[in-house]
């Protein structure tokens, strides 16, 4: 199967609201789709959506690794395209390099008639994961969205802390806790927002609520100081943008957390994912898949991945309702679970008009 065309389509996607954490504001999501053509007939999709502060690559870099590929791309096989990409240089853009894996990989599990999660994994997979849904900060959501939340039944709800003062973020969880049901959990983001010791002191004051989860708790997040913050709570707490800068080998046999946070972006695409997931469930290690607020293709990329992970943790996928609009169709929620499209690869369907 060879490549015959390769177009770029940037997109820029207004939130509905600012999406608020300690690493800063988000209010437009910018990024862009890559759409590779064969002569078969087959098309692929992948999303290139950089965040630095999720531990990609900056846009103006991206960018310039997406006009190379696109260049370079048309009349190459795709198998090879995609042995290619193994070359140690890729991983100097991550995001870029993921979106060029998934169209790729969009095109070769279509030719072999598979759901991209089976492709992956080489097995038949679940159609559907468990996700979390996100509220914003602790100070920050309305009840109107909680409401939506328990209606809809998910069993984890997500929430990002360390922006307000620790006495208010503590009584607004306390008073969300009075309303979540029996079966119902909270997962909390700090985005490195803590000292050791500010970390100990608001762990210890979540005493009796029903934490899920702690993502990135420490701005400093050595592994002597993860690991002793560990031994103390029993709930795990999680890697996420610290995990891009230390080797998965090391964080794996040393387990400093019970939990690592899987992006494509940061981590190169749904190959490298796999493989660190693999690595890190061998050392006793749990592993969530999140989208970085991607859009329809992304996210569908992210739910692939989950599916193939084949665990029974709430993934961070819900996120497709902070976009005002999007780059095609999301995938369906219910009852708290994702929905994958009943279409070979990645069953991405672009929107019928652009935005940029």
């Amino acid at each position: 199967m060879r490549i015959t065309t390769a177009q770029l389509q940037p997109y820029a996607l207004p939130l509905k609201a600012a999406w608020q954490s300690a690493a800063g504001t988000l209010s437009v999501r910018h990024g862009w789709l890559i759409q590779l053509e064969t002569d078969s007939g087959l098309t692929g999709y992948g999303e290139c959506a950089p965040l630095p502060s999720h531990g990609s690559e900056d846009p103006a870099a991206a960018e310039r690794a997406l006009n190379r590929w696109t260049a370079t791309l048309p009349g190459q096989w795709a198998e090879t395209a995609l042995a290619e990409l193994a070359a140690p240089a890729t991983c100097a853009t991550p995001a870029a390099r993921a979106a060029v894996e998934t169209a790729l990989l969009d095109l070769l599990s279509q030719q072999a008639g598979s759901p991209l999660a089976n492709y992956l994994c080489q097995q038949e997979c679940s159609r559907n994961v468990a996700a979390n849904t996100m509220l914003g900060t602790t100070i920050g959501f309305t009840e109107a969205q909680l409401d939506e939340a328990l209606t809809a039944n998910y069993s984890v709800i997500k929430l990002k802390v360390g922006i307000a003062a620790p006495e208010d973020e503590i009584a607004a969880l306390r008073r969300l806790a009075q309303r979540l049901p029996a079966n119902t959990r909270l997962r909390l983001d700090a985005n490195r927002a803590w000292t050791m010791e500010s970390a100990r002191r608001y762990c210890d004051a979540l005493s009796g609520l029903p934490i899920e989860s702690i993502e990135e708790p420490l701005a400093k997040p050595v592994t002597k100081d993860l690991r002793t913050l560990q031994q103390q709570l029993s709930f795990p707490l999680a890697l996420d943008e610290s995990l891009h800068g230390q080797a998965a080998d090391f964080l794996c046999s040393e387990a400093p957390v019970r939990r690592l946070v899987l992006k494509l972006a940061p981590l190169g695409g749904l190959l490298p994912a796999l493989v660190l997931a693999q690595r890190a469930n061998a050392a006793g290690l749990e592993c969530v898949v999140t989208t970085g607020i991607d859009s329809a293709c992304g996210t569908l990329a992210a739910a692939h991945l989950a599916a193939a992970l084949g665990n029974s943790l709430a993934h961070g996928l819900a996120t497709s309702s902070w976009l005002a609009h999007d780059t095609g169709t999301v995938p369906a929620i219910e009852n708290g679970r994702l929905y994958l499209p009943e279409n070979c690869g990645l069953g991405f369907r672009p929107a019928s008009t652009s935005r940029a």
